[in-house]
């Protein structure tokens, strides 16, 4: 007589790793629980287990996928065993410099101060996809920089290093350069670099990515939307995203109102550009986009940066990829990924909560990704 037993559960195929990457500031505890969720939803696709923090992990054998909070450098994705973007969510850079918004802009000529690795050939290349600026390695170009684009109206100084709008400085006339430039070390700006760059008013943030994991890739555009953090400061409190199977193209094929066209042109522009970058790879690729009027009046849209790591609206691309995986038939989706200051204590019915209660640092704040329509419709047409 057969013995039947139930069915038992199938071992992992391996393990989704999520890890904080050498060197890189500390996540808020809301960020490593929203970061969590993103390496759960990929373990579950995949069908592998999860783990926190890299422990010994090294060299993947074909069994290890990893979720890093920032760009890899290739020597530690290298002793990870990460060889291509089929092994991590995020990227993998030649150099430091290059994980920052200091490679969207030009130097202020061929003599100015630079890294020796850096390429001239890609400021050249996103020019007409960023907005006017500059990056700067010393005082001396810096002040030149300023010189040249404060002819346009103001403009805005940002460090590149400084993450979530932080320490950026909108200045008027060469004597505010200088004056902010005193905080800075010659040494750091040698290494990290300034960016100065054309000031916005009435600004729109725009996303556009690309993000493939396995079998499926999506690519997506959508609107960042702002909020009132505890201490009353405006900081980034979301995004919308509109998500279609397949890549760059598909995006393209969209029927877009102009403006969201050229985010969708640039965004794609500065990314054939890393071609400039030799290593580099990535299986999630953002590109923040400002459009907005400058100080003289003229409309403008450029990249302000690009992130290949998980980022604000990653809970709403993987939400997406769980329902495109789930019905092959399904081509686009809508989904919001929401981040509320405060004690909230009424959400969407059907939301997905990474987090609720209290930060240690940024006080009561709740996370949490909606999704609000999939169809199974080619996706032709989007809504503005």
């Amino acid at each position: 007589m057969t013995e039947h037993r139930g069915t038992q559960p199938s071992e992992p195929k391996g393990t989704v790793i999520a890890f904080s990457a050498p060197g890189c500031e500390p996540l808020y505890a809301h960020e490593r629980e929203a970061m969590a969720a993103v390496a759960r939803t990929i373990a579950t696709l995949k069908g592998f287990a999860f783990r926190q923090g890299l422990g010994s992990s090294s060299g993947n054998g074909g069994g290890l996928y990893f979720v890093p909070d920032e760009s890899l450098l290739a020597p530690d994705a290298a002793r990870l065993g990460i060889k291509g973007p089929q092994d991590l969510f995020g990227g993998v850079v030649p150099w430091r410099f290059a994980t920052t918004k200091a490679i969207t802009h030009e130097l202020v000529d061929d003599l100015a101060k630079r890294p020796k690795e850096w390429s001239t050939g890609f400021g050249r290349t996103v020019s007409a996809a960023v907005l006017p600026g500059y990056t700067v390695f010393s005082r001396h170009d810096a002040l030149r920089a300023a010189q040249r684009l404060l002819r346009l109206g103001l403009a805005r100084l940002k460090p590149p290093l400084s993450s979530r709008g932080q320490d950026q400085h909108v200045v008027r006339t060469v004597a505010d350069v200088e004056r902010l430039l005193e905080r800075y070390r010659s040494a750091d700006l040698g290494e990290c670099g300034l960016v100065l760059e054309a000031d916005l008013r009435d600004v729109v943030t725009l996303s556009v990515g690309r993000t493939e994991i396995d079998e499926v890739m999506v690519a997506y555009y959508g609107t960042q939307r702002t909020t009132t953090d505890n201490a009353g400061q405006s900081v980034y409190g979301g995004s919308d995203l509109i998500v279609v199977r397949g890549g760059w193209q598909a995006l393209e094929d969209l029927q877009l109102p102009r403006a969201l066209a050229l985010a969708i042109v640039q965004a794609r522009a500065y990314d054939a550009a890393m071609a400039e970058y030799p290593g580099f790879f990535a299986s999630r690729r953002n590109y923040d986009i400002g459009q907005g009027v400058d100080s003289s009046g003229t409309w403008r849209s450029g990249v302000l940066e690009a992130s290949w790591r998980i980022g604000g609206s990653s809970t709403a691309e993987l939400a997406a990829i769980k329902i495109m995986k789930q019905d092959p038939a399904i081509q686009l989706v809508r989904a919001s990924a929401v981040k509320k200051f405060g004690n909230t204590s009424r959400l969407p019915v059907d939301a997905d909560v990474h987090f609720q209660g209290e930060d240690p640092d940024e006080g009561p704040i709740t996370r949490y990704t909606v999704v609000t329509h999939a169809t199974r419709e080619p996706a032709t047409k989007a809504a503005d």
